[in-house]
């Protein structure tokens, strides 16, 4: 494929950085670049703040230099992908919630790490259908680079 022989190097630029950003909808995360594979994330506020996820696998592309593309579907059967262009301190996310956490989100406010089989067996039973999209912009309102696979960058439990 040509965009692996031209912008592989390109996504060494983002890894190791931790983003803060807040959707136009007022929602708060925070994600870190571990590695090339691999995520942590927490979710400040909006529909599920206050989860957790560390060691999140994704598939991160530069679309060019300067423009990443991270995508990812969570044990919850939420799917996300996330474009950000750090330069311009913007960021467009889609969200694919599956209904059970958009009826009830509070079943994956926790350290997700420590419930798997619990969040799987929600995701199970669901339902899964319809699907609720929230696409969205986000300002990038930090940008701070703390190095690869650092595991103290979010923590396991609040503080």
């Amino acid at each position: 494929m040509a965009s692996e022989a031209i912008f592989p190097r390109f996504i060494n630029e983002i890894i190791g950085h931790r983003f803060e950003y807040t959707y136009a909808n007022g929602w708060r995360y925070e994600m870190y670049v571990k590695n090339a594979t691999t995520i942590d994330y927490l979710i400040h506020s909006g529909m599920v703040g206050g989860r957790r996820v560390k060691g999140q696998r994704v598939d991160l592309i530069a679309l060019k230099k300067g423009v990443y593309k991270i995508s990812w579907t969570e044990p919850t059967g939420t799917s996300v992908c996330v474009t950000l262009v750090p330069a311009e301190h913007v960021l467009h996310g889609v969200i694919f919630f599956p209904r059970w956490v958009k009826e009830h989100p509070e079943r994956t406010v926790l350290f997700q790490n420590n419930h798997l089989d619990r969040i799987r067996a929600y995701r199970n039973e669901g339902p899964t259908y319809p699907i609720h999209v929230v696409s969205e912009f986000a300002r990038i309102t930090a940008i701070e680079y703390v190095g690869a696979d650092n595991e103290q960058v979010v923590p396991s439990s609040p503080g």
